[in-house]
């Protein structure tokens, strides 16, 4: 009787809001996969339910050990996924705000300038600040987060004496074109030479004036560190390349674990491309491309530019299809699925498959992070040799059938880490970028089950708008074929108890 009196408009109405419902829930499932990778449904089911179903039991020592195991695989994609400061950073105040200026956007993320703030506490900061009402000004500048207040607390430290830190503070944010920030890093340098001879006859003294001479040696480098990239970006290159040599020489003879993460090797390897003096960047890989050392895209790209140069100009698909790859060629495709493998984002920079944007001031190993920093200041190199990019062009993808899938082990260096992703999301605007992600992630399951459930609803709601008299037939009968079993039991109950049982318990 029920099903007899059901109408039309009420399948209608059924299908409808069936399709709106899930149409909804896709929307969602859609938009939360794009901002954080993973399905919200699955999510939810994973953390929240499968412990309420007793899907983990901890009395078991199997899964103690997986518990084990996965704290460890944590600990190791915490320490792969380490984010290192880029050695190529722009000037705050003469590049980004300047970029920010013009497009009102904001390059820089507050992760990207919160990690700046820390390298500045840690490089320009010691215990003995307070000795100094300079540097005491300046030991809370950094930590400050209006870029206004820091500015006003340079001038401040510098109205007591001349103090470094408070110009490095002044060239890195207040100037507005390179030729201002070099000259406030030139008056940086003369104060910062004094602190350093003057702390070096101390250091031996104790270990206050030890922390003190260790910072004015970082501050120092720093300092020397960004005159030479002055140098480089105002077309001195030559000039840049001779600081920055010097520095390279300095980094090697002192021992200070600070000094390893400036990377200036990377800053001198981009110089001497840039005056394709490509014997010295071999020189210079030699001894930096050491399996003791953490790789990096420059170090491995660079590389790879070295072997293709050597072929590029003559090399043909065609050709090579034909005879096959000589040796020369095979070590150049060798180096491109080695730079690759490293990191896969970069390729796709190079080729100017995906727009570039200005790079962070610290990038992710391997991560899109880095791909960006190595792309804005390397792609004039990689156009500068004949064919290169043709080459890249025709042999890059090669590098993922080498590869093995699902990435449980890597061919040339180790696994590809897990959490690049979200660390790049974290470093890089993704309002106006979008993050490359590799490996490509499928849609999740509960977003293909979504979309099917709201496209099926929909095509019914359609069809019952339209022949409502066959769809009413069609919805009767299934509605009848799906209630039939429950109808057979039903009628065996009542052939089974007895009529005065089943009446009593229909009353109730």
């Amino acid at each position: 009787m029920f099903l007899n009196t059901l109408t039309p408009k009420f399948y209608v109405a059924l299908t409808g809001t069936s399709s709106l419902i899930s149409g909804l829930i896709l929307i969602f499932e859609w938009w939360y996969f794009r901002k954080y990778g993973t399905s919200f449904i699955e999510q939810v089911s994973v953390s929240h339910l499968r412990p309420l179903l007793g899907g983990v039991d901890s009395s078991s020592p199997s899964s103690s050990n997986a518990s084990n195991g996965e704290a460890d695989s944590s600990r190791q994609s915490v320490s792969e996924c380490k984010v290192w400061r880029n050695p190529l950073n722009l000037f705050r105040g003469a590049e980004y705000n300047r970029y920010t200026w013009v497009t009102g956007r904001e390059p820089l993320t507050y992760y990207d300038m919160n990690l700046s703030a820390q390298d500045h506490q840690t490089f320009f900061t010691c215990d003995s600040d307070h000795l100094r009402p300079a540097d005491a000004i300046m030991q809370k500048a950094w930590r400050e987060r209006n870029p206004q207040a820091r500015i006003s607390a340079a001038h401040e430290a510098l109205e007591l004496e001349d103090c470094a830190t408070a110009y490095i503070l002044l060239a890195e944010e207040e100037a507005t074109t390179i030729m201002e920030a070099e000259r406030l890093f030139k008056q940086a340098l003369k104060a910062g030479e004094g602190c350093y001879r003057r702390s070096q006859q101390l250091q031996h003294h104790s270990t206050q004036y030890e922390a003190q001479h260790r910072r004015d040696t970082n501050v120092l480098v720093y300092i020397k560190r960004r005159l030479a990239m002055c140098s480089r970006k105002l077309g001195r290159t030559r000039e840049a390349v001779k600081m920055m040599r010097d520095l390279c020489v300095f980094q090697l003879m002192k021992e200070f674990p600070l000094l390893s993460m400036f990377n200036i090797h990377e800053n001198l390897l981009e110089s001497l491309l840039e005056l394709q003096n490509y014997a010295d960047v071999q020189a210079v890989l030699a001894k930096y491309d050491d399996i003791s050392l953490p790789k990096s895209a420059t170090i491995c790209y660079t590389a790879a530019l070295l072997k293709a140069r050597a072929v590029s100009d003559k090399f043909s698909p065609e050709a090579a299809s034909r005879r096959g790859l000589s040796t020369a060629e095979m070590n150049a495709v060798e180096a491109i699925h080695r730079a690759v493998e490293f990191n896969p984002h970069v390729p796709k920079y190079l080729l100017e498959m995906k727009s570039l944007i200005l790079p962070p001031e610290h990038i992710l190993k391997r991560g899109d992070s880095e791909a960006i920093a190595y792309a804005f200041f390397h792609l004039q190199h990689w156009k500068r040799v004949e064919g290169a990019l043709n080459l890249l062009h025709c042999t890059w993808e090669g590098t993922f059938r080498m590869i093995p899938y699902p990435l449980e082990k890597g061919h040339l260096f180790y696994p590809y880490p897990i959490c690049t992703e979200t660390a790049d999301r974290e470093l890089l605007p993704t309002v106006f970028h979008e993050v490359s992600v590799y490996p490509k992630k499928e849609l999740p399951f509960f977003i293909l089950f979504t979309a099917g459930l709201c496209s099926f609803t929909a095509m019914l709601a359609l069809l019952t708008h339209q022949f409502p008299e066959l769809m009413g037939v069609f919805a009767k009968a299934f509605l009848s074929t799906l209630f039939a079993p429950l109808n057979f039991i039903m009628e065996k109950v009542e052939s089974i108890l007895p009529s005065s049982l089943w009446h009593q318990l229909t009353r109730i």
